[in-house]
């Protein structure tokens, strides 16, 4: 089986000590394409490093995640502009708007996403979409902007139905992680009533790791679990979720 995650920070510092041995394990799991989002520019060298250490396997977006857009948001959208006009990236990511913790730069997001959005419609790649506690504004700012050439996924998707419809109503993916399997997370009865042709599935790793390892860190490996619980709400085989769902992520990030 090949699976996809379509959305993993495997430069994280939480890898420090194994990174090289948890992506061989990822691989030996049939988790052969991993997707990393870019969070700042402290993180960029980090990843570009694992693209040249696992070539075809690690994939690296261009971004700057809402939570590190602050005061300097203009220097950090010049940085990502030049970055694009360097060399190609399989999206714009990770971006988009959070106002769980603060917001104190609810304006300067605003300004990063639909900055970003216009990149990925110059450029013609997807973007990979950070929400939290702010969805439907998300969903706004899409819609503003959506002409038809804009295309993405809202990765770790946690709305409601009704945003999970508006947002394959413009085009988009929903991304479906490790909350998949927990039990109150309410996401399955959601799912279930989404076609499978709207999904991709994502670890986030090192955030978020499905049951058993719930509150441990995460891991591209376990993109299995996750897709073994898609498979039983489904009631499809596990093999048909690893092609439907990779094949999905390959449509999206147009890596035929």
């Amino acid at each position: 089986m090949n699976w996809t995650d379509t959305h993993t920070h495997l430069y994280s510092d939480s890898f420090n000590t194994d990174r090289e041995a948890m992506i061989t394990r990822a691989i030996d799991a049939g988790v052969g394409t991993l997707l990393l989002p870019n969070v700042d520019e402290t993180t960029i060298d980090g990843m570009l490093a694992l693209e040249t250490q696992f070539p075809g396997h690690c994939f690296p977006m261009m971004g700057v995640h809402p939570c590190h857009v602050n005061g300097n948001v203009e220097n950090v959208l010049a940085l990502i502009r030049d970055w694009f006009s360097r060399r190609t990236f399989v999206g714009v990511g990770e971006i988009g708007l959070d106002f769980y913790w603060d917001t104190t730069f609810r304006e300067q997001q605003h300004h990063a996403f639909r900055e970003q959005l216009k990149l990925a419609k110059q450029y013609r790649v997807p973007v990979s979409i950070h929400s939290r506690s702010a969805t439907p504004e998300a969903i706004a700012d899409v819609k503003a902007l959506q002409d038809g050439t804009l295309s993405g996924v809202f990765h770790c998707f946690s709305g409601t139905l009704e945003e999970a419809k508006e947002i394959i109503d413009l085009g988009f993916y929903l991304g479906i992680g490790g909350v998949l399997t927990f039990k109150k997370s309410g996401l399955d009865k959601i799912v279930e009533q989404v076609g499978i042709e709207h999904l991709v599935l994502e670890t986030d790793a090192p955030y978020l790791a499905p049951v058993p390892y719930r509150g441990k860190r995460n891991e591209s490996a376990y993109i299995p679990l996750i897709g073994q619980c898609l498979a039983d709400i489904k009631n499809l085989k596990i093999e048909e979720v690893a092609e439907i769902t990779s094949s999905n992520a390959c449509k999206l990030f147009k890596m035929h």
